[in-house]
């Protein structure tokens, strides 16, 4: 039996209590790891005192902020920021950075769709900051995932849509620091073949995010079979961490108890 180290992520998880209380709850639900979105709006001490009070790993944590990958111009901003987000990383101890291809906004919305650049432009910028991002990740100690999202729901305009384009690139720059973030939810909403993507790149997977579709709820809730999915991850032997980033149907304890009878 697969024995997944699980993520709880605290933005839209634990939203009942207040956020530093969060680390202690997922703790007593059994969770090893907790994970949250941005950084700069969190006191990090308080963070760090939290997390080793409850006695749970902090996982990840978005690394990019106002500035996106596949814009040339913004190479210099980007790493600027991801090595702030680095050093914050290291400061609470957490495992990795998460990063995007483009910008997001409040509520996810992507900031700039990049209409005027071509795809080109915007994967040859991609490849080429994510080199220096490898860099960054191998100096530091510190994991970088890339992410992509879904473009019919949630991040409408985000140029980085398929495992395919992020898995390639992954695997053409070659660091064990930089890898992918797979995402169930975005995934089925952008490409399905969950169980054949998983066999086909899990060796670019460096973490994994789960959460039903549509709604983007607990699983159990949605359409995806995440009895057979577990499986699949299980045959392949996937070793990394899953974190749970959805928003509970209900309460979260009863998104808790639907995680856990998986």
């Amino acid at each position: 039996m697969l024995k997944l180290a699980k993520s709880a992520c605290i933005e839209p998880m634990y939203a009942e209590i207040p956020f530093i209380d969060r680390f202690q709850a997922a703790k007593n639900d059994g969770f090893g790891f907790v994970e949250f979105w941005g950084w700069t709006d969190k006191d990090l001490d308080a963070v760090k005192a939290a997390a080793e009070k409850a006695d749970i790993g902090i996982s990840a944590f978005n690394g990019d902020a106002d500035f996106s990958l596949v814009d040339p111009t913004h190479k210099q901003k980007y790493l600027a920021f991801l090595k702030k987000s680095v050093a914050a990383a290291k400061k609470i101890g957490a495992k990795s950075v998460t990063i995007h291809s483009n910008a997001l906004g409040e509520g996810g919305v992507v900031v700039d769709h990049y209409a005027k650049l071509s795809d080109t432009i915007k994967i040859c910028s991609m490849y080429d900051m994510l080199i220096e991002c490898a860099k960054v990740a191998e100096e530091s100690g510190i994991a970088m995932n890339l992410e992509p999202l879904n473009i019919t729901t949630d991040h409408v305009g985000n140029f980085l849509a398929h495992t395919r384009m992020a898995a390639e690139m992954t695997r053409l720059i070659g660091s064990p620091m930089l890898k992918v973030l797979y995402d169930i939810y975005h995934m089925q909403l952008n490409e399905g073949s969950i169980c054949d993507t998983i066999t086909k790149y899990s060796d670019q997977f460096g973490h994994i995010h789960v959460a039903d579709a549509p709604g983007r709820h607990e699983p159990g809730t949605g359409e995806i079979n995440y009895h057979k999915v577990f499986e699949c991850l299980e045959s392949i032997g996937y070793k990394g961490r899953v974190g749970f980033e959805l928003m509970p149907k209900t309460t979260t304890a009863e998104a808790v108890k639907a995680i856990m009878s998986y």
